[in-house]
Order: structure tokens, then C-alpha cells, then sequence
């Protein structure tokens, strides 16, 4: 195994190696798709147009909430920031999704140097790969859209086709279910922040795999229940199949 990776077990918790891995369900911006600035620019866009300015008090605790809620969907995030306001949450969500599209039209997105080829490894290994996401349905389309990765990957699910977001699990067992596995230790998580962390922990998987080419700190991953900690996307083969005795 690489000496990038690093595991980190504790209070018995560790990888089965009876039970080979055959689903890997990855997180999007910060995990697979370098895109960190882009997001954030187009929550802070979202949040101005809704009377939250940068340098006042009030953009600096909701830039604080979008951060810690990175992994949510986003209008989730939004009904933070305005909680019991569900027309302003619905415009600052409707404004980031806009203002994120309109990013990708201008420039595009670049995947996390070594994505394609961790995704071509794994699914030449027999492991399927699922994307999971915080974005809406419409703003994954328009992700895939410009990814070009049909033959990459096996399923993509957001909030709207599982039921709840994370920090829940819906959404990888929304996976787990569609693509017929038998057990939810067949199943690996990997992901940038906390919330990645916190769901594949809730759905069961045996790996929870937090990635540090994103938002959250070690420190941060390690608190939602990360079981191995990689430096990039491209160390998950080696994790994976690793484990997958």
C-alpha cells in the first residue's frame, strides 16, 4: 500500500476482509471535480443577492455555515442560513445554481489529477462507481454534461433521488439498492468533508474513506467517522482493492 495512506481504526472499528468492496459511492466538488473556488464563489453570490454582503458580520457567519455544511444539499445550506424563510432560502438556492452554471459555461471543470484513472481502476476490478452529490438534479446534469464520464461511472444520485441528503445515508443506500449488491460492508465511502464522513458511516459501509484534496481538516474527517484517510482520489484503488481480499 502506498505511504500516502493512512488508516486510522479505533474503538474496533476496521475493514472486514471477508467481504470484498464492489461499490464505491464519491463524493463530487473537492473529491472527483476540483472545483472548491467555483462553489464557493457562487454561494457567496447566492447569499449577496439576498442582502448578505462580504465584509459585514453577517456574510462572515454565513460563509462560516456554508463551510461546516459543505456535503449537504444546498438548499439545506440556504434554510441555514435563513431559517424560517423559505422564499429567501428557495432565490439564494436558485441564484447558486445559476451562478454555478454559469462558472462551468466560462471555464469548464477539471477533475482531481488521478480521477480518471482511480475510476477506470476500479471498475476494471469489478467495483461499481456511483457518484453522490449535494447539488440539485438539474446542476448534476449539467456536471455530467461537461464531464464526459457516461462510461465512467455506473449510477449518480442527489437529494431529490433518494429522499434526504447527507449527513443521512439515503443516498448511499439509494445506490446500494439500485445497483443489487447483498451487503452494505460491500460498500466504501469517500468524500471531502465531514458530512461525507457522517453518511457512509450511517448507510454501514466498511470503508469511509475521507479525502484531503477538499474543505474538511483530518481533524474534521476523523470526527464524522472516517475509517482511512488518502491524500487524493487516487490512492482509493490502492485502499480498496487492498482490502478487498
Amino acid at each position: 500500500m502506498g505511504a500516502s495512506i493512512v488508516h486510522e481504526r479505533s474503538a474496533g472499528v476496521g475493514v472486514s476482509t471477508a467481504i470484498p468492496i464492489r461499490l464505491a459511492c464519491l463524493d463530487l466538488a473537492g473529491t472527483t471535480i476540483g472545483d472548491i473556488a467555483m462553489v464557493e464563489r457562487a454561494f457567496a453570490d447566492a447569499i449577496a443577492t439576498q442582502g448578505i454582503v462580504p465584509g459585514t458580520g453577517a456574510y462572515a457567519r454565513a460563509m462560516v455555515h456554508v463551510h461546516r455544511s459543505r456535503g449537504c444539499p444546498k438548499i439545506d445550506v440556504f434554510r441555514g442560513i435563513f431559517p424560517g424563510n423559505e422564499a429567501q432560502a428557495q432565490a439564494a438556492n436558485l441564484t447558486f445554481e445559476r451562478a454555478y452554471e454559469e462558472a462551468i459555461e466560462r471555464a469548464g471543470l477539471v477533475p482531481v489529477p488521478g480521477t480518471v484513472e482511480a475510476l477506470d481502476k476500479l471498475r476494471d476490478e469489478g467495483i461499481k462507481i456511483a457518484l453522490i452529490t449535494g447539488f440539485s438534479r438539474a446542476t448534476l446534469g449539467r456536471v455530467l454534461s461537461t464531464l464526459g464520464w457516461a462510461d465512467k461511472i455506473d449510477l449518480a444520485i442527489c437529494p431529490e433521488d433518494a429522499g434526504r441528503g447527507r449527513p443521512w445515508p439515503d443516498m448511499v443506500l439509494r445506490a446500494f439498492l439500485r445497483l443489487g449488491l447483498d451487503d452494505v460492508r460491500q460498500v466504501a465511502v469517500a468524500g471531502d468533508s465531514e458530512n461525507d464522513m457522517l453518511c457512509g458511516r450511517r448507510a454501514g459501509a466498511s470503508v469511509v474513506a475521507g479525502i484531503l484534496t477538499g474543505v474538511h481538516s483530518k481533524e474534521r474527517l476523523l470526527s464524522g467517522g472516517a475509517t482511512h484517510i488518502i491524500d487524493s482520489v487516487a490512492d482509493l484503488p490502492a485502499l480498496l482493492l487492498d482490502t478487498a481480499v
